[in-house]
């Protein structure tokens, strides 16, 4: 409880500015108290915005008030520092359950400062100053406090193990070294710390490289869903507009033939009713003339008879039936064949298209690549024709049969001087690029023949390793001999045990880092894959000794 009291305590009295205890404290109008040395830097920054307030009630004041020192206050600080908070401190430098307790201490122990690994022990600020004082404790190696000194003893002999046996891969004392270690490599264990320590270097380098890598890989894949998210999203409104572009169209021709057929049907109902209307008036005029013609035909008189005969009109001009073309009952049906029939084309048009755009949409190229091929046959479809560059050639190599066969000759071929050309080793490389994905086939006699891909930076001039297919990292080499392949990149070399053939097939997926090495004869045989990142586009290489080599046309 007291500890408690003296936390609040040193809250209350603690400047809201530097976190402090109070030095020099002053009261300014709206209560809250700050360093003096505190508040003015505060209100020397506000000066430049022409606002002096509180800091922490953010009460402004028109005027900057003057400052006083709180002697109240700081009587209160000064006092609570020589009892409380001395109190307080002692009472936190007592050895806890997790904590390292000195050695030295009796009764009630204090936290360890240090431990030695040299006496060994663990120490307090107090116990540890003979460490500083004395010349002879002033050599022994101080660490963080550790519970674990006793791991540093040796359990038969009670010494401290400062030896490294290497033969037994343990840590050991001197009296070890003479007893059941005798004979045996043994260092000081500093000597095999450094060692060890330098192991762990490269291995911390090679984490943070492949860490740099992934994290590469990681901003590339972000990149890469951006730019599908934008691809995707401008497709759909693209789409979106072509397609209702196709639908007003529709509509509008919609229109047009219901406008057509309404037109048309109006004219040909005004001129059947036309029709309508002149046989019923010829009809309402038979009528009468039947009527005229019964009344004589009824009259008894005859003489009244042959009077009114002659007043009787002749009969106008009949309407025939003949005249009038009746239609089969297909007015408009062939208008709805003809729709129809559009309609047929317009589904047969738009299930081809929409096979096209659907394998289009599937076939899209993103940055994760779809499987490697299973079948000679699925490998085909990427074969990439490869032709030698006779710049490139070493002078004692002989290109052929379109620059795709190299042969070693014992004499020099006449190539001019260029500075792509291999000066030393046999070798050449391809006038291809190759980038996405690409397989060919090298066909091989003889022995001596390296299959490669390299980096167009790769070092032509010389003898050195920085030149040769597979012994530095620009290049990646399958050596190929009648009894065995030998896989290298960066000089590491890589034994292949699968059986040899005279052919071999390359499959490269550039964009998903993937090269792979085929063994070709009845079947396809994988002899060796690679998964990594390649940063330039590769070329297609070969190495001759004693032999000679084929590019294989796949077309």
């Amino acid at each position: 409880m007291e500890q408690k009291g003296v936390q609040l305590d040193h809250k209350s009295i603690s400047c809201s500015i530097c976190l402090d205890l109070l030095k020099d404290p002053v009261t300014i109008p709206c209560g809250h108290s700050y360093c003096m040395n505190c508040i003015k830097y505060f209100w020397n920054e506000q000066d430049q915005r022409r606002i002096q307030s509180c800091p922490q009630c953010r009460k402004t004041f028109r005027r900057r008030p003057a400052l006083e020192k709180n002697i109240m206050l700081s009587a209160l600080v000064e006092d609570l520092k020589r009892t409380g908070l001395q109190a307080a401190l002692v009472h936190h430098c007592y050895a806890g359950p997790e904590d390292v307790a000195c050695d030295v201490c009796t009764g009630r122990k204090m936290k360890a400062v240090k431990s030695c690994l040299s006496c060994p022990a663990s120490y307090c600020q107090n116990h540890l100053q003979p460490h500083y004082d004395v010349p002879g404790l002033k050599k022994h190696n101080l660490v963080d406090p550790s519970k674990k000194l006793q791991e540093n003893i040796c359990s038969c002999h009670g010494e401290v193990m400062k030896i490294f046996c290497r033969t037994d891969q343990q840590c050991i004392c001197y009296l070890c070294s003479m007893d059941e270690h005798k004979g045996h490599e043994t260092v000081p264990a500093a000597a095999e710390r450094t060692e060890k320590q330098k192991e762990i270097q490269v291995s911390q380098q090679q984490i943070q490289q492949r860490i740099q890598e992934r994290q590469k890989d990681l901003k590339l894949l972000q990149q890469e869903v951006e730019v599908i998210n934008v691809s995707a999203n401008k497709s759909v409104k693209d789409s979106e507009k072509i397609f209702t572009e196709l639908i007003h169209l529709i509509q509008k021709r919609s229109s047009d033939v219901k406008q057509q057929i309404r037109s048309q049907q109006k004219t040909e109902v005004s001129r059947v009713k036309d029709l309508q209307e002149k046989l019923e008036q010829e009809i309402t005029e038979l009528k009468r003339k039947d009527g005229e013609l019964k009344q004589l035909s009824n009259t008894e008189d005859h003489n009244q008879f042959l009077h009114n005969y002659p007043s009787l009109s002749a009969l106008s001009g009949s309407t025939h039936s003949s005249s009038i073309n009746i239609h089969p009952l297909r007015y408009f049906e062939d208008v709805t064949a003809a729709v129809s029939e559009l309609r047929d084309k317009l589904q047969d048009i738009l299930g081809d298209t929409w096979t096209n755009i659907s394998l289009t949409i599937t076939e899209v190229d993103v940055l994760l690549s779809e499987p490697e091929p299973k079948t000679r046959a699925g490998f085909l479809k990427y074969s990439k024709e490869i032709t030698l560059d006779p710049n490139t050639a070493n002078r004692y190599l002989l290109l052929s049969e379109g620059n795709r066969k190299v042969t070693r000759m014992y004499q020099q071929q006449s190539y001019p001087d260029h500075p792509d050309r291999f000066t030393y080793w046999f070798q050449v490389l391809s006038r291809e690029s190759l980038t996405g994905r690409c397989y060919w086939e090298v066909e091989w006699r003889r022995e001596g023949v390296a299959v490669a891909v390299s980096y167009k930076n790769i070092s032509r001039t010389g003898d050195s390793d920085t030149c040769l297919f597979g012994y530095n990292d620009k290049s990646w080499s399958l050596d190929c001999y009648t009894e065995r392949y030998t896989f290298y990149h960066n000089n590491i070399k890589t034994p292949v045990p699968d059986p040899v053939s005279s052919r071999l097939g390359v499959f490269l997926d550039h964009r998903a880092g993937i090269l792979s090495f085929y063994s070709i004869s009845e079947t396809m045989t994988l002899l060796h894959k690679v998964q990594t990142t390649f940063t330039q586009p590769l070329y297609a290489g070969i190495f001759v000794n004693n032999a000679n080599s084929t590019f294989v046309n796949l077309k």
